[in-house]
């Protein structure tokens, strides 16, 4: 039996579901998860709060951890002066999003770990990200901060009392949106599609210059700005910064999978995270290029990105994990990284050598101590005739060599793995899995979203509440907007591949609960937090996509959708009001607003689709087939099986079309509907 490891010090953080909060549970700190106890003990002894916020798979968050909360003498001041309160971000957004804006108020920049001030009241009144121990390069050390902090919240209450005043009205502020009177038009897609020209980088593509972040949101626009309009420049855009991500060292070459970001411009050496949200939407991205260009790489790195899901992020249960740490005993990406002899060594000279000038491996690396990010520096034409080796040789080679260089690469020790499950996360994920399975028809893909949506209901439902947090058999945390959005989302997109009624009579129901807890009936739009959660210093409606969409632009989706799909046209005015609602961001700012800049081209011109004709029958699953190879961004697909029964006022666009003899197709876009079709050739002429 093997003996628990005894820890010098255990915090009431032990009994947490999160990782990130358990990683801290035997530091020196009397660290308290975010809770009553801990506000209680705040005001009960006039102590301000030290409020620290992170994730599991967050580099600097380690490092603050190990120089300071691990440090025994920082540790005594923050105990004898704080209320020291851990929270994970990925558990509770609602507080990770109202401190952040007060970091950014108060510092003009913001990060994780984040540092904040509070006074017993819940209010910040200092702030900041990371911190050294001891003063370094220009910033204070940490435990200097703790005792000036302290003193000055005892010492000079008049002016603490000030800046909480002054913070309380600018988080309000922030948070504070009423609706436009302006016109939701075609000029405020076309502003936007200037601006990302503007961003653009023609060289390496993406958006920005260092750290480079995958912008799925914004090509998904572009792809979608394309459709609709023809130009070639914003599909341009997007084949470059797919085929340079790619290429890059972002990729995972032997896994799959992207990490979370590029420190560089050219996608080269990457801060090794995965995260399960990028991977939700970049997946999705790469399959809608494949439907727009059928250039079957994007299909593969689409698909490549949804094995790596199922075989490293799958639950036992069906639910997916959250992320996977960059670190591997205790060193950043080592687990990626090869040095030119160690891949010559499982690949041999032969093999090894011209693998090594695809990727790039050099004696001298790439990466810190010699290493190398495996990475595409050559065309295959280029190695090909550098080497003697037809290409078709060359893809085999490349292919077994990844192949053993990943079972080689499996003999490591893995980083560590955040298997907490968030349903609002989950819900991105199964909707790239259906969208894999569509294209694809690879059953497998819908299984998995099946089983995830499963598990959802089962696991994480608790007295008619979605669940935002299931960790080790607990589920915990009412459901936010996001959470009931994007699974919402996921639901009519299993509509979609399977025309099962269930999943869309759960998306009507869920879509019920979300408008009766998050709906503001003054202004319009979701709040991130509902009536049923806790109340915080400011009610926030989260506007801005950040690493994930808006809560509010995913429901312009799901209302849309709905809305046709039932026949309830109060569904079509919601959406309709948190468009207008966001009319002066999207005008104004679209860099931040992509997805609703992809609900309002969705608003503006939807095109219905309906098949008439059994599930069963080869000739609608071709029919099917066509309409789901097909790129289609603003379709609402709707299928009325003779043999079932449904709800009178569901699918009102099939409503009048009768009886058809044959599997039929209805196409109306926009205003106009195009005749009734019967043969698959003439139906893809149509779509095309």
């Amino acid at each position: 039996m093997q003996m628990e490891k005894k820890h010098k010090f255990t915090n009431r953080l032990v009994n947490e579901t999160s990782p990130y909060l358990q990683q801290h549970a035997h530091n020196p700190v009397d660290w308290y998860p975010w809770g009553e106890e801990a506000l209680s003990h705040a005001k009960k002894e006039d102590k301000p709060i030290l409020l620290s916020i992170g994730y599991s798979s967050c580099h600097w968050c380690h490092v603050m951890e190990k120089e300071s909360f691990e440090n025994e003498a920082i540790a005594k001041i923050m105990n004898e002066k704080f209320v020291c309160i851990k929270v994970d971000r990925e558990e509770r957004p609602d507080l990770d999003e109202v401190y952040m804006n007060a970091v950014q108020v108060m510092t003009g920049g913001g990060g994780w770990p984040m540092t904040v001030f509070l006074t017993p009241d819940l209010v910040p009144f200092h702030a900041g990200t990371y911190f050294p121990p001891e003063d370094r390069g220009g910033m204070p050390g940490f435990s200097k901060i703790l005792i000036v902090i302290s003193e000055y919240y005892h010492s000079h209450r008049e002016e603490v009392q000030k800046v909480e005043a002054q913070m309380k009205n600018a988080l309000r502020q922030i948070a504070e949106m009423v609706p436009s009177e302006g016109e939701l038009e075609d000029k405020i897609l076309i502003n936007a599609f200037q601006a990302s020209v503007s961003q653009f980088d023609p060289t390496h593509g993406g958006f920005g210059r260092a750290p480079k972040f995958p912008s799925s949101m914004t090509l998904s626009f572009l792809l979608r700005y394309w459709k609709k309009t023809g130009a070639k420049e914003a599909r341009e855009m997007v084949e470059v910064t797919l085929d340079k991500m790619a290429d890059g060292g972002i990729y995972d070459h032997l896994g799959g999978g992207f990490h979370r970001y590029s420190v560089d411009e050219r996608w080269l050496i990457p801060h090794f995270e995965k995260m399960l949200y990028d991977n939700a939407l970049l997946s999705r991205t790469y399959i809608e290029a494949y439907q727009v260009t059928q250039k079957e790489r994007y299909r593969r790195v689409g698909e490549e990105i949804l094995q790596y899901v199922l075989r490293e992020m799958k639950s036992p249960g069906g639910g997916f994990y959250s992320t996977e740490d960059a670190d591997s005993e205790g060193v950043e990406g080592k687990f990626y990284v090869w040095s030119r002899d160690q891949i010559k060594e499982v690949l041999g000279k032969e093999q090894g050598t011209p693998f090594c000038a695809y990727y790039d491996v050099t004696p001298s690396g790439n990466f810190e101590g010699g290493l190398n990010v495996l990475h595409i520096a050559s065309p295959l034409d280029k190695v090909s005739e550098s080497y003697g080796i037809s290409i078709p040789e060359l893809e085999k080679l490349l292919q077994a060599g990844r192949k053993k260089l990943f079972a080689q690469r499996e003999k490591r020790v893995r980083p560590g793995r955040d298997e907490k499950i968030l349903a609002s996360w989950n819900g991105l994920m199964i909707s790239s899995f259906v969208d894999g399975f569509k294209v694809t028809g690879n059953e497998k893909y819908l299984e998995g979203a099946k089983d995830a949506v499963r598990f959802i209901f089962e696991k994480m439902n608790k007295e008619g509440h979605l669940m935002r947090v299931f960790k080790e058999g607990r589920c915990h945390t009412k459901g936010y907007s996001e959470d009931y959005a994007f699974f919402i989302q996921a639901l009519i997109d299993l509509y979609e591949a399977t025309f099962e009624i269930e999943w869309l009579k759960n998306a009507e129901d869920l879509n019920g609960r979300m408008i009766q807890q998050f709906w503001d009936e003054k202004n319009g739009g979701f709040f991130f937090a509902g009536k049923e959660n806790e109340s915080l210093v400011a009610q926030s409606k989260s506007p801005y996509d950040n690493a994930i969409p808006s809560s509010n632009a995913v429901a312009v989706f799901n209302l849309l959708r709905l809305g046709y799909l039932t026949g309830q046209e109060s569904l079509i005015k919601k959406a309709e009001e948190i468009l207008h609602l966001f009319h002066n961001f999207l005008s104004e700012h679209p860099a931040g607003f992509s997805q609703m800049l992809s609900g309002l081209s969705f608003f503006l011109g939807p095109e219905e689709i309906g098949v008439i004709g059994s599930k069963n029958d080869p000739r609608t699953k071709s029919m099917l087939r066509e309409i789901y190879l097909a790129y289609l961004p603003n379709k609402i697909l709707t299928l009325r099986d003779p043999q079932e029964k449904v709800k009178e006022n569901w699918f009102p666009f099939l409503m009048e079309k009768g009886t058809v003899e044959v599997p039929t197709t209805f196409v109306c876009k926009g205003f106009t509907c195009l005749p009734p079709v019967k043969d698959v050739s003439e139906l893809r002429k149509i779509l095309s």
